[in-house]
């Protein structure tokens, strides 16, 4: 009797032990995604914004053992401060990462990264890629290229732009490389002077009017995002200028798609840079991690010239953005 009563003990708890390891392993299974982006500050951040919450919403309906958490900051500063947070309140093993700057950025990531959490980023690169398992961006270069070719052609390979760039990033300085190789090509095209304007239209407003008052001819105008565009419309408008022909946004917005199916004579043409790519990063991620799979290292969705021949495949009238 005794032996046996030793057998069913031995027997219990192996079978508690393995209950234990099975209730270790379910709980490890789960993913705890974190996803810090920036406030909704203009037109394109708060497309990134609903998409996000899109991504969380259809995505934790779909996968009970996943968990996603958006925090959104006005500040590096205040997203460094997030991100201990993620990994030290809410447990984090996976973050998807929009930083606020690039290189202020790296840092506090880096720090996440070496606690075990696997990281993607998303647009805004960091400046040293040893802090993040995976990248998921527009094409950035062809943002860049596609609207200097378009004007070079526009304009007969000859005439006088303005730009404005965004604020100082990885993602920026692609933007603005492959856009004056392009230039340099033409000889007789001259960039003017460029300068941030933080995707911002107000900042925008300010920078064009600078320009309309130091330059008394401007045939072209680059300004590297859609919100921007707008500001630069009001300033030229404002100072009722009529040398512009053609003024070239970015990123496909509402407005801008909307402009070019209408036929403004300024707002001819753009180039597709759709925030949605955060759901996109969100979904490939949580669905990897929830597999126990990484993502390829780099993600590259295509920008694509936009036309009046192909504006409607790019209009969503109900698109914050």
């Amino acid at each position: 009797m005794k032996k046996m009563l030793r057998a069913l003990g031995a027997l219990t708890l192996a079978a508690s032990a393995v209950a234990l390891a099975s209730s270790s392993a379910l709980a490890a299974d789960k993913v705890i995604l974190g996803v810090a982006i920036p406030t909704a500050d203009h037109g394109f951040t708060g497309g990134i914004v609903w998409w996000a919450n899109e991504a969380k919403k259809e995505l934790e309906k779909a996968h009970p053992d996943l968990k996603v958490i958006v925090k959104t900051a006005g500040s590096a500063p205040e997203q460094a401060n997030q991100l201990q947070d993620l990994v030290t309140v809410n447990k984090i093993n996976a973050l998807v990462i929009f930083p606020q700057e690039s290189a202020s950025l790296t840092q506090p990531v880096a720090q996440v990264h070496k606690k075990g959490v696997y990281v993607t980023v998303v647009d805004r690169g960091l400046t040293d890629t040893s802090a993040q398992d995976a990248y998921v961006a527009g094409d950035n270069t062809a943002f860049g290229k596609i609207p200097a070719e378009y004007l070079a052609k526009e304009l007969n390979g000859k005439g006088d732009i303005v730009a404005l760039r965004g604020i100082p990033t990885t993602l920026d300085n692609e933007r603005w490389t492959a856009f004056e190789g392009v230039i340099k090509q033409h000889p007789d095209m001259k960039i003017l002077d460029a300068k941030y304007a933080n995707w911002n239209r107000d900042d925008a407003f300010k920078v064009m009017q600078d320009y309309l008052t130091r330059f008394k001819h401007i045939d072209a105008v680059w300004a590297a995002d859609d919100d921007m565009m707008v500001g630069v419309l009001k300033a030229i408008d404002q100072a009722k200028r009529t040398d512009i022909k053609i003024v070239f946004g970015g990123a496909g917005s509402k407005e801008a798609v909307k402009r070019i199916i209408d036929g403004d004579k300024r707002v001819q043409a753009d180039v597709s840079y759709s925030p949605k790519f955060i759901y996109d990063a969100i979904k490939l991620t949580a669905e990897a991690r929830l597999k126990g799979d990484k993502l390829p290292p780099t993600t590259i969705i295509p920008s694509v010239l936009i036309t009046k021949d192909n504006a409607k495949q790019f209009y969503y009238p109900n698109s914050p953005f």
